[in-house]
């Protein structure tokens, strides 16, 4: 499966455009039947400044997720609000280009440029600046806790042979 990896920093056209990475919209093709990126959803992030982006069939399976969640009726009510309620489905155009829309813009703080940032199922759109600064934080925590790689590789393969 093709995951959304890397980070790309772009610039906003005065229409509001923003071309999607070309890596991204190839993960957005495979995730979509036919084969053809024709869109992305996007949405608030509920723990950032930043906006949460995915493929369609992404959010269908998230739905599906959101079912077999161990959550109260107001937890998952408040998850479909802020979530799928709050969703934008934004058309790519033949140049592979989105309009975000100002709404979503002024929540993010996003002026001139955008940071496209991976998340293996998902991608985060953010001010450049504000992205580094999480950057930065997420790293020092990381560093401070010993987790790597090669430690969450190692656990996966000990959890596959029941250890």
């Amino acid at each position: 499966m093709a995951v959304f990896l890397s980070t790309f920093v772009n610039r906003i056209d005065r229409k509001g455009r923003v071309s999607v990475p070309a890596p991204f919209r190839q993960v957005l093709a495979e995730q979509t039947p036919g084969g053809v990126a024709s869109g992305v959803i996007v949405f608030r992030s509920t723990s950032a400044n930043a906006l949460e982006a995915c493929s369609a069939k992404h959010m269908e399976d998230l739905a599906a997720d959101l079912d077999l969640m161990d959550i109260t009726d107001e937890e998952r009510e408040d998850l479909e609000l802020s979530i799928f309620g709050a969703s934008q489905h934004l058309p790519i155009d033949p140049e592979g280009r989105i309009v975000l829309p100002d709404d979503l813009r002024d929540f993010a703080g996003i002026g001139e440029q955008v940071a496209f940032v991976g998340k293996r199922n998902t991608f985060q759109i953010w001010h450049p600046e504000s992205f580094q600064e999480r950057m930065a934080q997420a790293q020092a925590k990381r560093g401070a806790g010993g987790i790597s790689l090669s430690a969450i590789a190692s656990a996966a393969r000990r959890r596959q042979v029941g250890g």
